[in-house]
């Protein structure tokens, strides 16, 4: 009988555990998706330190002449202090500079249209603290790649058995290739000759739509 809604089913995950620990980073890329391919439940560590320079407040699109790096400001040069208490700098006025530049990279793309309002909503609120933010973005674009994962935040930061632990591994100072997750897939984007591979989920989503799942397992690095 054929799957009513013509996916292909879900695979094995690369790992045999279907429970991951990991980072909550600002608007993922696709290594972050490739590593927590087939994953029933994510742990979410509210209280793990803060790291600057990180994809915890910035991710990558693709723009006509260049990749951008989107970064959220956040308030005070402090100590690395936990995840819940870094809060987002307004003053700055990033939102505008994010939806500004998100629309620039895809407004275009085929499925931009139906998929922006979802981002759209989120970033135009104003929401005190960057673990909130990135939560609520992770949360849709789960929703948008269908897969039914739960989320689970852990408040005191032990880890519980039988759990791989990710974070830390996927960082913008490191190559994707250095880890064990993504491999460059190539795929039909707005800009450009040359594929630009690992950028955000938004530039996979916005160009191919309920593809997106299918084109994230061929982008999954073979043993």
């Amino acid at each position: 009988m054929k799957n009513p809604d013509h996916r292909t089913p879900t695979p094995e995950p690369l790992f045999p555990l279907k429970r991951i620990a990991i980072d909550l980073h600002y608007l993922p890329t696709l290594e972050f998706f490739a590593a927590i391919y087939g994953a029933e439940e994510l742990l979410l560590f509210p209280d793990d330190l803060y790291q600057r320079q990180s994809f915890l407040n910035r991710t990558r699109i693709l723009l006509a002449n260049k990749v951008e790096t989107l970064s959220i400001p956040i308030q005070g040069r402090r100590p690395k202090i936990p995840m819940r208490l870094v809060k987002i700098d307004y003053s700055q006025k990033w939102q505008a500079i994010h939806l500004r530049g998100i629309q620039s990279a895809y407004g275009k793309a085929p499925f931009f249209e139906y998929f922006f309002p979802y981002f759209q909503k989120v970033l135009e609120g104003h929401g005190a603290s960057l673990w909130e933010l990135n939560y609520s973005l992770l949360t849709i674009c789960l929703k948008l790649l269908r897969w039914p994962v739960n989320l689970t935040v852990v408040e005191n930061g032990q880890i519980p058995e039988e759990v791989l632990d990710l974070r830390g591994l996927i960082d913008p100072k490191r190559h994707f290739s250095q880890n064990g997750y993504y491999q460059a897939h190539p795929y039909v984007q707005v800009f450009g000759v040359d594929f630009e591979p690992n950028l955000s989920v938004l530039d996979l989503l916005f160009c191919h739509g309920p593809q997106a799942e299918e084109l994230l397992k061929q982008s999954l690095k073979k043993p």
